[in-house]
């Protein structure tokens, strides 16, 4: 009988998923294959969705009227959007960065593995949130060089 693979439940921060929505970074791909094969699974929550799509209007952007639909789709195909009912009361380092403080504390209250950045504010909170046990912060180079897929 063959065993089901429990997916690794992710949280991506704005920018990555810039890169793999956007850009097509072809050094992500094994994220978006992941995604795609069920090895992975992203979860994001309300506001981090919302700050998503407000980047996605950002005029320096290779996102236009013609194309912005194709890329909110792959996002909402790929990513579940959903806020915990229940919160976790395990207090979390303040990053230097308010607007990403909400990445932290969805990877907390969804129970992800990892919270997959390269903002520097978040990675700077990676050791502290490491001895919590809760969840790992990796760049999207160290998350793939930790598990290839």
């Amino acid at each position: 009988m063959p065993t089901e693979t429990v997916p690794i439940v992710l949280v991506l921060d704005t920018n990555v998923c810039l890169d793999l929505f956007v850009f097509h970074d072809p050094r992500w791909t094994q994220i978006v294959t992941g995604l795609h094969n069920g090895t992975l699974r992203a979860v994001t929550s309300t506001a981090c969705r919302s700050e998503w799509l407000a980047v996605l209007q950002y005029t320096h952007l290779p996102v236009t009227e013609h194309n912005r639909a194709d890329i909110i789709l792959a996002f909402d195909e790929l990513i579940s959007c959903s806020d915990p009912e229940v919160t976790l009361n395990v207090k979390l380092p303040v990053c230097t960065d308010p607007d990403d403080q909400k990445f932290m504390e969805h990877a907390r209250d969804s129970r992800a593995a990892c919270l997959i950045t390269k903002d520097k504010a978040l990675l700077k909170c990676a050791k502290k949130v490491a001895q919590s046990g809760l969840f790992q912060i990796l760049s999207p180079d160290a998350f793939l060089k930790n598990r290839p897929y």
